[in-house]
């Protein structure tokens, strides 16, 4: 015969601790059990997900293209002569390609004092190339001498000689003088020009 046993726990859900076999709980207690159970069921904590720090974004630099050198056209001289003195003889002349037919009698009968002749030199108009430096002159010409007639006649960056006062401009012999447009009305122009140029 089963004997029913009645034990009051104040807390149905202890049973299981105490009995180990099948509890069958009466109508009354079936009522405070399913409330304790349902008291005692706590909702899981659910942790937040890991928020994964930002990603830095890839800052790309951009890509230099190297640039083409533009190289400056080395200027090209139309001249007289054959330069075969390297003496270089630079005038000015706005009217004409190299000299006036006069003048540039003038200048053979000069040269040929000083037993040269066109064979030996090179005569170029910078009327022709306006802003032309004189490095730009050397670096074609490789002149050994220098002669410059007139003020006029001056390339463009040269230290400033002094007129009818041999000098040496980056290590060339250099002399500044009349233009035969002065010289051809003045006959003291003419001897202080010789007297220069026979030694020159």
């Amino acid at each position: 015969m089963l004997k029913i046993v009645k034990v009051k726990v104040e807390n149905p859900a202890a049973f299981r601790f105490i009995l180990d076999d099948d509890i069958y709980l009466l109508n009354t207690d079936k009522q405070g059990y399913v409330q304790t159970k349902s008291e005692s069921i706590t909702e899981p904590v659910t942790e937040p997900a890991a928020v994964a720090p930002p990603v830095a974004e890839e800052v790309k630099q951009p890509i230099a293209v190297p640039q083409p050198v533009i190289e400056t056209p080395k200027p090209v001289f139309k001249y007289l002569g054959r330069n075969k003195q390297r003496f270089l003889i630079l005038v000015n002349y706005a009217d004409a390609d190299f000299m006036q037919a006069e003048h540039l009698s003038a200048l053979e009968n000069t040269i040929k004092r000083k037993a040269l002749t066109m064979e030996d030199v090179i005569v170029t108009n910078l009327a022709k190339y306006p802003g032309v430096t004189i490095t730009e002159l050397s670096a074609f010409f490789k002149p050994k001498k220098l002669l410059v007639l007139g003020q006029t006649a001056m390339p463009a960056a040269i230290a400033p000689l002094t007129l009818n006062q041999p000098e040496t401009i980056n290590g060339i012999p250099a002399l500044l003088t009349f233009s035969f447009n002065e010289m051809m009305t003045n006959n003291d122009y003419k001897k202080a020009f010789w007297e220069q140029v026979k030694n020159f």
